[in-house]
């Protein structure tokens, strides 16, 4: 395996944070790497939501996966979509017929929307995975307010401005956040016959509490924080229909015209591709080296796994915990071509984190625990850190600090058509 007439070939299925990372740390080994997605870019998802809200550009949060890797010269870059892998003869089978061989496969396809079984949902219900979903969102709430703009049926024009986010986790409590503060705040003076800021912005979680990775009393303090907003915090109850008209909660049915999805995610099809049995969540399980049980030249990493953490938990599905499984899976390769091996993957927190507004976040980093305003820094300065990419870095510091100041969105564009689900 180490003939470098004959490199390895690295197959690497994703450029998501745990595919680009291990593609990285592999530049300078004597392989031959292949990456293929079915974008053409790798995507910052814990900022789509401001793309979603017209805070940034799409351009903004991601950079294109071919520039990304352009100074690697053991590294190429293929765009497609897989349509199966065939462990035997140790090929990818790609949807337009092509076939990749490799001697190391590693699985970072990441994970979409799951509607609980209730996929006739999705046209109505968004979810925030892509930057299609959220230009398709962006799309939306904008939208709601043009046609509110010349509504003449005041019950049309209420659900017009009623927006529904369906789960409270950190995706949910952030769109209901910055919906709520793009109708208080940057529209409120755009329009003559509505007012805004008179939007019913509605968070609609089926647990007891929103947040619950996080400590209660972080999660209660967010909570408190979208209530002063303006934002309905709606728990304990599940949503039971979402239709064109609105939603159904509690047996109350919410006019809606804009209702976006948050409330869970499933893998993507990797267990299927593999021929093994994933989780309910269509997870892949490995072991503690991040391989299959019966292969150890196969890795699955982010969120496509299921990796066990401590006290029956498994690793969270974010952007650190993916970047540790890439480097993982980077070590394990360079080691094992110099005939050595590595200690098994040990998964470190480095806390959660969630903003609920201009100025106001938590950070739960265990005993040390954070809320308002210097946790929004502490979250500004992470999500920075995490983009790819001198120029984005500083595009969104400088997008940020002009809204800050002006309290103004600068990307308030309605593409597509300009109707909304019927």
């Amino acid at each position: 395996m180490g003939n470098t007439a004959n490199p390895p070939r690295i197959v690497i299925l994703g450029a998501g944070f745990a595919g680009l990372t291990a593609a990285k740390m592999l530049r300078k080994a004597p392989v031959e790497i292949t990456v293929i997605d079915r974008q053409n870019y790798h995507l910052f998802q814990p900022l789509l939501y401001q793309v979603a809200t017209a805070t940034l550009s799409p351009a903004d949060i991601a950079v294109p996966v071919r520039s990304a890797l352009r100074d690697q010269e053991n590294t190429r870059v293929l765009l497609g979509s897989v349509e199966s892998i065939d462990r035997t003869a140790r090929r990818v089978k790609l949807a337009d017929g092509r076939e990749v061989p490799f001697d190391w496969l590693v699985v970072a396809t990441g994970a979409t929307h799951a509607y609980f079984g209730h996929d006739e949902w999705e046209p109505y219900a968004p979810g925030l995975k892509k930057i299609d979903d959220a230009t398709e969102i962006r799309r939306r709430v904008l939208l709601a307010f043009e046609k509110a703009e010349t509504e003449t049926d005041p019950a049309l024009r209420r659900a017009l401005l009623t927006f529904v986010i369906i789960g409270g986790g950190p995706t949910g409590v952030e769109m209901a956040g910055a919906i709520i503060e793009l109708a208080t705040k940057t529209l409120v003076s755009d329009f003559h016959h509505i007012d805004p800021s008179s939007a019913r912005v509605i968070l609609a979680e089926a647990g007891p509490r929103i947040l619950p990775a996080f400590a209660e009393n972080l999660s209660a303090f967010a909570a408190a924080s979208l209530r002063r907003k303006g934002v309905e915090v709606l728990c304990g109850e599940p949503v039971t229909n979402v239709g064109p008209k609105g939603v159904t909660m509690g047996g109350e049915d919410i006019g809606a015209r804009t209702v976006v999805w948050a409330a869970g995610v499933k893998a993507s099809p990797a267990a299927g591709w593999l021929g093994v049995e994933g989780d309910r969540a269509g997870r892949v399980p490995v072991n503690d080296r991040l391989t299959l049980a019966d292969d150890a030249r196969i890795f699955v990493v982010g969120d496509t796994a299921a990796v066990a953490w401590a006290e029956g938990r498994f690793v969270p599905g974010i952007a650190p915990a993916a970047k540790q499984m890439g480097a993982y899976v980077a070590r394990t390769i360079l080691a094992s071509l110099k005939g050595r091996t590595v200690t098994p993957f040990r998964y470190r927190h480095q806390g959660n984190l969630a903003t609920v507004g201009r100025q106001s976040a938590i950070v739960d980093f265990g005993r040390v625990q954070m809320k308002g305003f210097i946790a929004w820094l502490i979250w500004g300065a992470a999500h920075i850190y995490f983009l790819i990419g001198f120029r984005n870095r500083l595009i969104v510091m400088l997008h940020w600090i002009w809204a800050y100041v002006t309290l103004r969105q600068g990307v308030r564009l309605i593409t597509g058509s300009t109707e909304l689900p019927e």
